[in-house]
Parts: structure tokens; sequence; C-alpha cells
């Protein structure tokens, strides 16, 4: 282990999250795959190793400092993106059946090549909107837990997310500034979507101490049948009163 990858082990350490050779190989292959297929197609801004480490992966895995991931068997990442948080998580979590949506298909290519790379598990990886994949039966009301990262505002998230969320279980929209304008603005939407928001987290990166915000919502009861809407409602006419 080198300094980057020791520092990357000891942070997550203080939250009780061990990582043995075989994780702290992925998460290498990984960063190395992520700066290689960045330079064929936009994944990320951020290539400087210790950079992709803090501000990727141990961002990504922080939601694991508020929420017991062994208890949650069945994960949607909706818009991930170049993997974020899914596919760390998944390296920490083995256990936990991974699903992840994303509407370019270009980038699901490129986390198909991570996961065979990786030599990951139980992880289905799926082109599409999630407004239409929300309303499909295998994916609907289905979800212990729906993960998005810096994705939409919240009036919006929540319509891309919580019809995913089964009853009972947790939607973590992950933020970067603190989202008190969002949640206000959202809350329309939290109601129509029987969403409850359980806890707002606040905590700073390491070393450069940027803020980060995790917000926790319960899901209290089925998606009423009517959302999602159509793909490109909820952007172009978010759920919030007139």
């Amino acid at each position: 282990m080198d300094d980057i990858q020791t520092a990357f082990v000891q942070r997550l350490q203080q939250h009780h999250i061990e990582l043995d050779e075989v994780q702290l190989n992925q998460f290498e292959l990984y960063f190395r795959e992520l700066v290689s297929w960045n330079e064929k197609m936009n994944l990320t801004g951020i290539t400087e190793r210790d950079q992709v480490y803090t501000k990727h992966f141990y961002d990504s895995v922080s939601l694991a400092f508020y929420q017991d991931m062994s208890k949650i068997d069945r994960l949607a990442d909706i818009g991930s993106g170049a993997g974020f948080p899914g596919i760390p998580l998944k390296i920490c979590f083995p256990h936990i059946k991974l699903t992840i949506v994303d509407s370019l298909n270009k980038r699901i290519h490129f986390l198909q090549h991570v996961v065979d790379t990786l030599g990951l598990e139980e992880v289905s990886l799926i082109h599409g909107r999630a407004e239409e994949i929300g309303r499909q039966p295998d994916h609907r009301d289905s979800y212990d837990l729906v993960t998005a990262r810096a994705v939409a505002r919240m009036a919006v998230l929540n319509e891309f997310c919580l019809p995913f969320v089964k009853e009972g279980g947790i939607f973590a929209a992950m933020k970067g500034i603190d989202p008190g304008e969002e949640l206000k603005e959202a809350a329309f939407s939290l109601r129509e979507l029987k969403g409850k928001v359980r806890k707002v987290e606040a905590f700073q990166l390491p070393v450069e101490e940027s803020a980060r915000h995790i917000i926790l919502i319960d899901k209290t009861a089925a998606t009423p049948k009517k959302y999602p809407r159509k793909p490109g409602t909820p952007l172009k006419l978010p759920l919030v009163k007139s």
C-alpha cells in the first residue's frame, strides 16, 4: 500500500469499514480504468489519484457511515454516471445486489467493463430513463436503498428515485452544499411520492474540508399510479406547489 491507499483505508477504518487486499486492488483497478476511459469520453473532471480516492471513492462510501449496509439487500443507483456511489459501495459491501440506471449507453458500456474487470457479481446495468424504468414491475417499489449523487434538485430527484424504493425502504440523496432550500421546495413532491425526511447528515471531506450532505428519506407507502410521469416531465415541470 502506498500513502494514498493507506490514508483511504485508515479513513474508512474510523467508520468501522475494513478493506482486504482484494477490495483495495479493485479500487485501484477502478481508478485506472476511470482515468483511461476518461481520455476518450467525459466521465469525470477529477483525475488526480488522491482526488479520485477522496472525492469519488471516499465520498461514495460515506453513505455507509449513516446507513447500516449489512441490512441492505437490493440497492439501486440512479443516474450513476461513472458509477458513483454504486460501485464503491458494492466493492466495500459485496453482498449487495446492485442495479445501476443511466440514460447514456456509453457510460453503461464503461460500467460493464469496470464490473467485468473488477470481477463484481450481482450487478445489473440498465440503459434507460429513470421515469421509464421506475414503472417496470421488477423495479417499482422494490429496493431497500436507492441512491443518487449530484443528479438534480430534490423536487426532481424525488420523482426519479422514490418510485424505486420499497415501502419501508430508504432513498439517500447525496449532496454538496446545504440542501435546506431544496428540501423546502421539495416538500410537495415528498408528500405526493410518499417520502418523509428522516434526517440530513452533514460532514466534510478529508483534507480539503468541502461540505457534504446526505438526505435520508423513508418511503412510507407504495408509489401512486400516476408517478413517475413521462420522461422529461419531472425536469420541465417539477412537483412543486405553485
